[in-house]
């Protein structure tokens, strides 16, 4: 019992360690699995190690198991990423910097939903800390809902 116990209790963090596999640097690559899988791309462009409105929405939603189930179903999910205290190999800032050009974030963060083309279908611009898992879920529920993913 006390094994099961412990067991339970590990739960949370080996989940945690999972979902965070699920996102990826690689945009070419995302948006072939896009397509392979029937799927659209979800960018978070952020600014990782710098703004606080994107660590309250990593810690708040991207990570939580709540978004995860949602959106690995709906999404191959892609971290374009800007920051400034930590180095990014220069292929990925070449490539971040190209996409940063191409999708015009108005600010930090910015969630961009493309299809596996790479045609914008929407974006939520901002984090309101504090709103969680679910009011993120129903934005992009708004964005994808007349959406077909037979590309």
């Amino acid at each position: 019992m006390k094994l099961l116990l412990r067991s339970l209790a590990l739960l949370p963090i080996a989940a945690s360690s999972i979902y965070a596999s699920d996102w990826t640097t690689d945009y070419k690559a995302a948006l072939v699995q896009a397509r392979a899988q029937h799927k659209l791309a979800l960018l978070d462009f952020t600014g990782s190690d710098w703004c606080q409105f994107c660590k309250s929405l990593e810690e708040e939603v991207l990570t939580q198991p709540e978004f995860q189930r949602y959106a690995v179903q709906t999404f191959v999910l892609v971290t374009i990423d800007f920051p400034r205290k930590t180095q990014l190999p220069d292929d990925l800032k070449r490539q971040n910097a190209e996409l940063e050009k191409e999708f015009q974030p108005n600010g930090f963060p910015t969630l961009v939903v493309v299809d596996s083309d790479g045609k914008q279908l929407g974006r939520i611009v901002g984090y309101d800390p504090g709103s969680g898992p679910q009011a993120v879920i129903d934005e992009l529920r708004g964005i994808v809902k007349d959406i077909k993913y037979s590309q």
